[in-house]
C-alpha cells in the first residue's frame, strides 16, 4: 500500500545542532500517527519540516504521490496538508462563527468574496462543523471569550472544515484538563474516515488511545516505530524514552 506521506532520511541542522538525523517515517491514509519522545527529541521540528515551515538539509518528502520536499507551505496546504501549531491561532476579535467562515473563505475566489456570495452558501456546512465540535451554542460568542480548550477545538474545526487530506497537530491537548483531553479524543476520532492525522503529544495515555501507529524519536533519530502494541512492548523505548519523559 502506497503511504499518504513518506519522509526518507530527513536531516535538519540549526547551526552546529543536528535537530533531525536521518529520520524516516511512513504514514498510511485514514490513520492517526503519533510522534512521541523526550523534550528536544525533534518531534516539532519534524512536524515543521513536513508542513514546509522548515526545509530539510538532507532527505526528501513525498505526499499523496508527489515529491513536496521543496514546496512552500502554501502549496502544500493547497494540496491538502495543513498544520495546527501548539499556540492557538484564531481570530479573537471575531465570533466563533466568523472564524470558521473566514477559514473557508480563504479558498474562495476573489469575486465570490467581493460579491459576498459565499456566506449564505456555506452556512449549513459551518453550522454542521460547529455542532460536530460542540461549539454551536457559542457561534455568536467572540473567540476570545472561549476557554483555552474550546479555542483549541475551534482551531481544529477551522482546519478540518477545509477537508485536508493530512492534518498535523502539535500538542492539541496542551493546557487542557483531563476531561477536555478525553473529549478532544472523542471529537477527533470520527474524522479518521476523511482525514489522516500526525500528532505530536506528551500525554502518552491519550495518544496511545487515539493513534494507530507511533514513531518514537530520541536525539533527532527514530528510536522505534510501529503499532501502539509494538511500542508498548519495545524494550529500547522503555529504557530510553519512558525514563526521560
Amino acid at each position: 500500500m502506497i503511504p499518504l506521506l513518506e519522509a526518507k532520511h530527513i536531516s535538519k541542522y540549526f547551526g552546529v545542532l543536528k535537530a533531525l538525523d536521518g529520520v524516516s517515517i511512513s504514514v498510511q491514509e485514514n490513520t492517526f500517527h503519533g510522534l512521541i519522545g523526550p523534550n528536544g527529541s525533534g518531534k516539532s521540528t519534524l512536524l515543521k519540516v513536513i508542513a514546509g515551515d522548515h526545509y530539510p538539509d538532507e532527505g526528501n518528502l513525498t505526499f499523496n504521490g508527489n515529491d513536496v520536499t521543496n514546496h512552500t507551505p502554501e502549496l502544500r496546504a493547497q494540496n491538502g496538508l495543513n498544520l495546527k501549531f501548539q499556540i492557538t491561532a484564531i481570530f479573537p476579535e471575531l465570533s466563533v462563527y466568523d472564524n470558521i467562515l473566514l477559514s473557508l473563505q480563504s479558498s474562495e475566489s476573489f469575486w465570490n468574496l467581493v460579491l459576498s456570495n459565499s456566506r449564505a452558501s456555506l452556512h449549513d456546512r459551518i453550522m454542521d462543523t460547529l455542532e460536530r465540535f460542540k461549539l454551536v451554542d457559542r457561534a455568536g460568542s467572540l473567540a476570545s471569550e472561549l476557554s483555552h480548550g474550546l479555542q483549541q477545538w475551534l482551531e481544529i474545526a477551522m482546519a478540518v472544515i477545509r477537508k485536508p487530506k493530512l492534518l498535523l497537530l502539535d500538542e492539541p491537548t496542551g493546557g487542557m484538563s483531563p476531561e477536555e483531553r478525553r473529549a478532544t479524543g472523542e471529537l477527533l476520532l470520527p474524522i479518521k474516515k476523511d482525514c489522516t492525522l500526525i500528532i505530536v503529544e506528551h500525554d502518552l495515555e491519550w495518544i496511545k488511545d487515539i493513534c494507530d501507529n507511533l514513531t518514537v524519536l530520541d536525539q533527532g533519530k527514530v528510536l522505534d516505530d510501529g503499532t501502539v502494541k509494538h511500542i508498548e512492548s519495545s524494550q529500547k523505548v522503555k529504557e530510553v524514552y519512558t525514563s526521560r519523559v
